[in-house]
């Protein structure tokens, strides 16, 4: 589960529980350019091909969930 806080200023991934995760990207939330800069944050952040990283839920919204096999 991801909240996403786009057009931030100090972007990063802030780990709340095992689950879930607040990621700030640059990025604006304007033609998926923020859900693939989430993505993109999330791959780096564990360590992944981006290829592995999969939206689910809540390509429109602030609260998405991402599958991360």
């Amino acid at each position: 589960s991801v909240t996403a806080k786009t057009e931030a200023k100090h972007p990063g991934i802030t780990k709340i529980d095992d689950a879930h995760f607040v990621v700030a990207v640059r990025e604006p939330a304007r033609e998926g350019r923020a859900n693939a800069a989430i993505a993109r944050a999330l791959a780096d952040y564990f360590g992944i091909p981006i290829s592995r990283v999969r939206i689910v839920l809540g390509m429109t919204g602030k609260k998405k969930i991402y599958e991360i096999p």
